[in-house]
């Protein structure tokens, strides 16, 4: 068995490409059978016309904001490398992403080419100074409660900025970075 139930897959239908999600699988030996669902319908295709769906690259907001400028400006990927084309506007942020670390131009390339997914910095909510200071959402009942930082099963405890505002926008001034609580520890 190559695939797994929620394991993102491609297979050919009618000459076009579809993307998918295998629900269930059936061993026939010698032949193994996968149930995809392509938000179109449910098929059983055969093992050996599917292959795994490549993963999308995940980039930082600030760099897909420049990947947005640039292709705005008809620039091609070449000039979006080069932080000196047309006296280029390019942040400093994206230079010191590109410095940072040589497999990031690889990346930015892929995401240019393919297109990408944004990393969310995630946040905890300390409202109180203390270990059991953290807002914790109930997975089930939708309630929030302060326990600690570590997230049992059916409770989250890591937010994306956007979601803290939502639940209530004075929360934001509570968000600490996981990076800087886990670092702590």
């Amino acid at each position: 068995m190559r695939f797994k139930e929620g394991d993102k897959v491609q297979f050919i239908r009618e000459g076009s490409l579809i993307d998918g999600v295998v629900k269930e699988f059936k061993d026939c030996s010698p032949d193994m059978w996968y149930l995809i669902d392509d938000k179109c319908k449910d098929s059983w295709i055969f093992e050996g016309h599917l292959i795994p769906l490549t993963p999308l690259p995940v980039i930082p907001q600030f760099v897909a904001d420049w990947i947005e400028y640039c292709k705005k400006h008809c620039w091609g990927l070449s000039e979006a490398l080069e932080d000196t084309y047309e006296n280029s506007c390019m942040p400093e942020e994206v230079m010191d992403w590109f410095e940072d670390c040589r497999e990031n131009q690889e990346l930015f390339a892929r995401a240019w080419l393919d297109g990408y997914e944004i990393k969310e910095p995630l946040y905890y909510i300390k409202v109180i100074d203390s270990y059991f200071g953290y807002i914790n959402l109930n997975l089930k009942t939708g309630a929030y409660t302060t326990s600690t930082n570590e997230e049992p099963v059916g409770f989250k405890t890591k937010f994306t900025e956007s979601e803290i505002k939502n639940m209530d926008t004075r929360y934001w001034a509570f968000a600490v970075p996981v990076e800087e609580v886990e670092e702590t520890k």
